[in-house]
């Protein structure tokens, strides 16, 4: 079946998004209530209290799905033309799983400051902001300047694609029968989504191991010392970029790459090739097929291996298995264990608008991962992750996060 040609047949056909109302003006009455001059009472009111405007007005559930065109799906640098189409596909998925209005806004720049002060301008109309397809290292620096806005700000291809990995790691773990602790980890990316699933994998390893140590210490009786954690003491996880792995003798690494190898605390400085060897776990955000039979059999027994490079993984699902991977997982709709970010943004979104949110924090964040993995009773290696198209994912994934950002008392009083 040919996607593609059925894609741009239907848009031929008629638009994939429109604005619509939901009220109606059926006489001079109407006329008079939703525009002038009854509007101005409304107008008044918000100009009074500006805090009414998520009251009163489309804001409180409203996205804004900003790019800049500079890294779009598997196309790469296409322009804020080209990016549109995926835009108004994001908002359909939006609108269509979570019940938020979301708008398609592609800049016509790729100057940080430029992109981060046009989202502070059009920001009083939106309730959430959704950076999408920003590319690394600007993404970091435009999310990172926009947390302060009063509403929730997410660059979706480091935190949605982060939080769907984590929620099928959770679950392939438990298929594997190993502990996250004891495991040696691989990712190939050091992106946008490479560098937010290497963070949030360590906080969730930070929360486990801290919840291991109060346990043990209730079942002891012992009195609970101040965590010291370290990511480097409880497990190994390499980064490698496509000039090799994030290690001490890269002379070449920007501020992002930096924190990466300062936070995971690499010692290893070589190939992918050299590096797999005896992993248990291999992530890829990267290119397709720079994974080969012989480096899965490579690693440890009963490896997991997430090949998310789109639309060509970074390893064919069979060969993988062939060579002895547990668990296979990769970002097509076509094959078993789809880690879709479309599992996690519209949830995310959906429970921090319903609280009125004023960031996403990494709690929420975490939360999300975990109610994801929990919808799978049974997790299977064929079933780590539910469906995109299971209805009750947005539902679940949004009362994590709204009971998340009200723990973090990160809501709007």
């Amino acid at each position: 079946m040919d996607y593609g040609q059925q894609s741009l047949e239907s848009r031929r056909k008629d638009n994939v998004i429109k604005i619509t109302s939901t009220k109606k003006i059926r006489s001079k009455t109407d006329l008079s209530v939703f525009y002038t001059p009854g509007i101005a009472a409304v107008s008044k009111e918000i100009a009074k209290n500006p805090k009414k405007i998520f009251d009163l007005t489309i804001k409180k559930n409203s996205v804004a799905v900003v790019s800049d065109g500079s890294a779009v799906l598997g196309l790469g640098d296409i322009g804020p033309e080209g990016a549109l189409p995926v835009m108004e596909g994001k908002s359909l998925l939006f609108s269509q799983f979570a019940g938020i209005d979301a708008f398609p806004i592609c800049l016509d720049t790729q100057n940080a400051s430029e992109i981060i002060q046009t989202v502070k301008l059009i920001a009083p109309v939106f309730g959430g902001i959704n950076l999408e397809d920003i590319s690394a290292p600007r993404c970091f620096e435009i999310e990172k300047a926009l947390q302060d806005l009063g509403i929730p700000v997410m660059h979706d291809d480091q935190h949605g694609t982060a939080v769907v990995v984590l929620a099928g790691l959770i679950n392939a773990l438990k298929v594997v029968k190993k502990e996250i602790h004891n495991c040696k980890i691989v990712i190939s990316g050091a992106g946008a989504a490479g560098v937010a699933v290497t963070k949030l994998i360590i906080e969730y390893q930070k929360l486990t191991s801290e919840a291991r140590q109060i346990s043990r210490c209730s079942q002891n009786h012992m009195r609970l010392q101040p965590s010291k954690f370290n990511a480097a003491s409880l497990f190994h996880i390499v980064l490698f970029d496509s000039k090799g792995a994030i290690g001490p003798k890269r002379t070449d690494l920007n501020m992002s790459k930096k924190e990466l190898l300062k936070i995971t605390k690499n010692k290893f400085s070589g190939s992918l090739e050299e590096g797999i060897a005896d992993a248990d776990i291999f992530i890829g955000v990267s290119a397709p097929n720079i994974l080969t039979h012989n480096m899965v059999k490579s690693m440890h027994e009963k490896a997991i291996v997430f090949a998310m490079a789109n639309p060509i993984p970074e390893i064919d699902p069979k060969i993988a298995k062939k060579a002895g991977a547990r668990v296979v997982a990769t970002g097509r709709s076509d094959y078993k264990n789809q880690i879709n970010n479309a599992l996690a943004f519209p949830g995310i979104f959906r429970g921090a608008l319903d609280v009125k949110a004023v960031k996403i924090t990494k709690n929420m964040k975490i939360a999300a991962a975990k109610a994801l993995a929990m919808m799978i009773v049974d997790p299977t290696k064929d079933r780590i992750v539910p469906s995109v198209l299971d209805s009750k994912v947005v539902d679940v994934v949004a009362a994590a996060v709204a009971k998340a950002a009200k723990k973090d008392q990160v809501i709007r009083k």
